[in-house]
């Protein structure tokens, strides 16, 4: 058995970990309150896809940009200041809150800029951790960050969702104090080693991240397989359809909904951070996208809230293990000198997969209805895992997870 808690031998880790814990659990509250706020005031599923498409075009746009300040001006810098900016985000909400002026235009406005910051904020901080932990430590890390996200993505909601519930400024106020203590920590890491880039800033070097990634077939796969999968299959944007309009659970129901998939998760993080992935990665991460493909067909077709719920736990569970080994895949694989490029990259699709994938939803829904919608999905994602297989062997033949790139 593998010692569960390696990453956590080094203090700079500790803290990168619960300030990205801190963010995602803040990001979390905003994300669930604003949906339920837009959709119980206006009812209309459109402004659910507007949200994530607002979220996604500044990581498109600024793509050129965001992984080269991450490798040119240090991590730590970028994704603190990018948290800072998300407080201010949060702050702005609250006061659209509280001085009930709360339109969607201006939300929407607000989630511009929100969705700038984390553009700049993925790939400085998945390339950060790779400087914080030495490299023997680094896939119990990997484990770890996608617990962080994972553990927000449970707590996170069904918190938001009571705070809203008691009170709408309550629920911003705190996210807002959230970002706050997480942007603290990640100042309060010592400056970690880093190669930084020091080429002439030519076309070449800007587009770094998209050239290592066409060459590396195993990379390009792993993170086309992720886009593709989550783009089509993706139902975090209807749940409040669901919440509100098909199953009639509420707020509260909607928090349990959103949470749902993190418990699955997390419950294979915990499995896999003691017994890693040894063997057989590849066809393991074929089979993984397929049952989430399949987990999310039962939940679009469900009416009865205890089964979705356990469908959305499955999606989780399915989900953890692929973006487990692509993690890693797509780390190792990558020189540190252009990581931050690379996860640039990473951070388009990983958008275009959430924030484009919710806009998609969104506008299919209120065109053909939210079971179509996602029950469709569900099956797309399955053709995907199937079709990537194919087109990519490198990635179905792939065993050891941890022999990586030999030139990274």
């Amino acid at each position: 058995m593998a010692d569960r808690f390696a990453a956590f031998r080094h203090s700079s880790y500790s803290r990168y970990f619960t300030s990205r814990f801190m963010t995602a659990f803040a990001a979390q509250i905003v994300s669930v309150s604003v949906a339920w706020q837009i959709y119980d005031e206006t009812q209309n599923a459109i402004y659910l896809g507007w949200i994530g498409l607002v979220q996604f075009l500044p990581a498109l746009l600024l793509v050129f940009v965001t992984g080269l300040a991450s490798d040119t001006f240090g991590r730590r810098l970028v994704m603190g200041l990018a948290i800072l900016v998300e407080m201010s985000c949060a702050a702005g909400i609250l006061f659209l809150a509280a001085t009930n002026q709360f339109h969607p235009v201006w939300v929407l406005a607000i989630l511009t800029l929100f969705g700038v910051a984390r553009a700049f904020l993925s790939p400085a901080s998945a390339s950060l951790a790779v400087n914080v932990v030495p490299r023997e430590d680094f896939a119990n890390a990997v484990g770890w960050n996608a617990s962080a996200w994972q553990m927000a993505s449970i707590v996170g909601p069904v918190v938001g969702s009571l705070l809203y519930g008691v009170s709408h400024v309550l629920a911003y106020s705190t996210a807002t104090l959230m970002f706050a203590a997480a942007s603290v920590l990640i100042f309060s890491i010592p400056k970690p080693p880093q190669r930084v880039s020091t080429e002439p800033k030519t076309l070449s070097v800007v587009l770094g991240g998209f050239t290592y990634v066409w060459k590396q077939k195993v990379v390009l796969g792993a993170i086309s397989l992720d886009l593709f999968a989550v783009l089509l299959g993706g139902a975090v944007a209807l749940m409040p359809v669901y919440a509100r309009d098909i199953l009639q659970v509420g707020e509260t129901g909607l928090g349990l909904m959103r949470a749902a998939p993190g418990i699955g998760a997390l419950i294979v993080t915990a499995v896999i951070t003691a017994f890693p992935i040894r063997e057989h990665a590849g066809k393991i991460l074929f089979v993984c996208v397929a049952l989430f493909g399949l987990s999310t067909v039962v939940f679009g077709y469900s009416t009865v809230a205890w089964l979705s719920i356990l469908a959305l736990v499955c999606v989780g569970a399915f989900d953890m293990v692929s973006v487990y080994i692509r993690e890693i895949l797509l780390q190792l694989w990558t020189p540190d000198q252009v990581r931050g490029r690379v996860n640039a990259v990473n951070s388009i699709f990983l958008g275009a997969s959430n924030e484009l994938g919710e806009a998609r939803a969104g506008f299919m829904a209120a065109k053909w209805g939210a079971v179509f919608t996602v029950v469709a999905g569900g099956y797309a994602a399955v053709g995907i895992a199937a079709a990537w297989s194919v087109l990519f062997p490198g990635i179905r033949k792939a065993s050891n997870l941890h022999e990586g790139n030999p030139d990274a």
